[in-house]
């Protein structure tokens, strides 16, 4: 079941033309969500990056986007309110043009699968160091621009990894492949800075809410270095699905999971809420 601009249909229906923009330019954006019996999670954190994103790529945002209509316009491809989905929505600049679009309006596609078993008990990540995420503000934003996670994706599947953390130009921590990194340290908790190219996640922003309420925990937004892998207690991987993933192992390094399960717990009952 697909949702495209407003019209529920089946996959056979949507139409692709040789002038999609999304295509032929990686001009679009998307929003990964999670709906648990219902309910769209962290719904308004979804709703405003992607209407931040739209601006920021001046994208033209009809004034019917609004925060319901959005929320309507997912759960239009929810057939079972009793189970769990994993939410696709995509904006893309509408067909036509070379470079220079024909127009700045858009079109969207809104797609659902259902949602199994997301996090894993034993998770192993290395370093791709083939090629960088470049630091800048446009990294923060999810485009379909995704080469670079793809050809990291098929580097892990050789080498038997769950994931990989890529770097950018600098040669400093940036993320994961599918989401944002985070090493704690004692009492210090750090995750790379905006300007380090990561994706401004929105489980990234709940946590740092979270451990800012936390007097036992610091966190830190700073430059990573891969050798802080090593002297860490801990790492754990975060997005709109999983929540938090502990990762249990990197090279001959095992990590412990205690501070990642507590998160985890807080992070889950705002999600209930």
């Amino acid at each position: 079941m697909l949702n495209f601009n407003g019209s529920v249909i089946t996959e056979s229906e949507l139409e692709i033309t040789s002038k999609n923009r999304a295509y032929n330019y990686g001009d679009a954006i998307f929003e990964t969500i999670k709906v648990l019996a219902g309910k769209v999670v962290f719904v308004e954190d979804h709703y405003f990056r992607l209407m931040a994103s739209m601006r920021m790529l001046r994208m033209e945002i009809p004034m019917a986007f609004t925060l319901e209509f959005f929320e309507e316009e997912i759960l239009k491809v929810i057939p079972n309110k009793e189970e769990n989905f994993r939410i696709r929505f995509t904006v893309s600049r509408k067909d036509g043009g070379l470079y220079t679009p024909t127009s700045r309006e858009i079109d969207y596609l809104v797609t659902s699968a259902v949602l199994g078993e997301t996090r894993k008990e034993k998770y192993t990540v290395d370093l791709f160091k083939d090629y960088y995420v470049y630091s800048g503000l446009l990294s923060t934003v999810k485009t379909t621009n995704k080469i670079l996670n793809v050809v990291a994706s098929i580097f892990a599947e050789e080498n038997e990894l769950d994931n990989c953390i890529l770097l950018n130009e600098k040669k400093h921590i940036a993320e994961a492949i599918n989401g944002n990194i985070f090493v704690v340290k004692g009492e210090e908790i750090y995750t790379p800075a905006l300007t380090e190219g990561c994706v401004k996640g929105v489980v990234r922003k709940k946590l740092l809410e979270i451990i800012a309420k936390n007097l036992n925990m610091k966190l830190i937004e700073k430059s990573i270095s891969p050798f802080d892998l090593l002297k860490a207690d801990e790492v754990f991987i975060t997005n709109a699905i999983v929540g938090i993933q502990s990762v249990t192992n990197y090279r001959k390094k095992v990590y412990e999971t205690e501070v990642a399960d507590g998160l985890r717990e807080q992070l889950e009952r705002i999600m209930k809420l």
